[in-house]
């Protein structure tokens, strides 16, 4: 008993220092991701398979290390890089700032083949090339002043293309910079540069408010004149249309008149017509030769006496008396003379007649 009591004894410190080591490896081998990053794990300088999100999770100690890696939007800052113009002019940029992410998915792709350090490779490094080549190929205006405001978006364009075909996971949001620093003497000289484009520009700027004006005024005048011109207008097409109607009215007055006359000079023939047609029954031939018959001896007149008056001029009205009773009586008949007729009777009459009668007409 005394041996075994002795075994426990000498077992106890033994397990409270495995009980110890055990304790203590978990609690070294606890560790904490912070929101935006995930873990990456190296064993023996190796990268491991796996990644943990942000949170508590556990490694083994002292063999398994852990880098904490950002996902979320960040600035890398890079200073004072210099570069010559295409007239050997050395400017520098004092400072340029890269925006850009890792993306979750492809981020540990990315870091197995370019390290925690990708950054290093694909956008500071990329960084001075770009502007390296851009400050060779342009002059120092261009640089400083002509193309200095596409710089940021077509260094944008540049790192990202090189990033889409070797590194998928790295995303280039923006790039901000600086203007270059140029020597004091330049500076000076694009001073004063600037100082003439400014009043040049001035100076453009008040000929554009001047001819804005001249240009208003011609407006305003052309606007005049072709409201005075609109309401001319208006007014002759109106004269044009009152003499349109008035002369209308009056061929409607006209055409009204001519239809009434040709109205009644049609009832009027239509009324000789008729009376024509009626009196062409009428006016037989022995019905006109009784009418001529009768104006001849209305027309008569007669002179009695011992003798017929010798005249050479003709006879008036008031030398001949009316005789067709007389001539009726005389004759017995009627008679038509065409010219002067003289009638001598027996001797035992003591009375001569001479009759005249006009021609007459059927």
């Amino acid at each position: 008993k005394l041996e075994l009591s002795q075994k426990q004894m000498s077992r106890g410190p033994l397990a409270l220092a495995c009980f110890g080591l055990i304790v203590l490896c978990v609690v070294v081998g606890v560790h904490k991701i912070e929101e935006g990053h995930i873990g990456v794990y190296y064993r023996g300088g190796a990268l491991l398979n796996e990644t943990s999100a942000a949170g508590f999770s556990w490694m083994l100690p002292f063999v398994t290390k852990f880098v904490s890696v950002q996902i979320t939007v960040q600035t890398d800052k890079i200073r004072n890089i210099s570069c010559g113009t295409s007239g050997g002019v050395f400017v520098y940029f004092e400072k340029i700032e890269i925006v850009n992410r890792l993306r979750e998915e492809d981020a540990w792709m990315t870091i197995k083949n370019y390290t925690i350090n990708y950054d290093k490779t694909w956008i500071f490094n990329k960084i001075q090339y770009e502007i390296d080549q851009f400050c060779s190929v342009n002059t120092l205006e261009d640089v400083y002043i002509k193309k200095f405001n596409t710089l940021n978006d077509n260094l944008v364009k540049a790192l990202q293309k090189h990033c889409n075909k070797w590194a998928p996971g790295i995303e280039i949001i923006a790039v901000r910079l600086t203007k270059p620093v140029i020597p004091k003497a330049l500076v000076e000289n694009y001073e004063k540069i600037e100082n003439e484009r400014l009043n040049y520009t001035i100076a453009l700027e008040e000929q554009k408010v001047i001819l804005t004006n001249a240009h208003t005024k011609r407006k305003e005048s052309i606007v005049l004149e072709q409201t005075k011109y609109d309401t001319s207008k208006i007014y002759s097409a109106q004269t044009i249309n009152e003499t349109i109607s008035l002369a209308t009215k009056e061929q409607l007055t006209n055409k009204m008149m001519i239809e009434k006359e040709e109205a009644l000079a049609n009832a009027t023939l239509s009324k000789i017509l008729t009376e024509a047609a009626a009196l062409k029954d009428v006016l037989t031939e022995d019905y006109l030769k009784e009418e001529a018959e009768k104006a001849l001896l209305t027309n008569l007149k007669f002179i009695s006496g011992t003798s017929l008056p010798n005249r050479q001029d003709p006879l008036s009205e008031d030398d001949f008396l009316p005789a067709q009773q007389y001539m009726q009586q005389l004759f017995g008949q009627k008679h038509i003379a065409v010219s002067y007729t003289h009638l001598t009777l027996p001797t035992n009459r003591e009375v001569q007649i001479s009759v005249v009668a006009a021609s007459l007409k059927k």
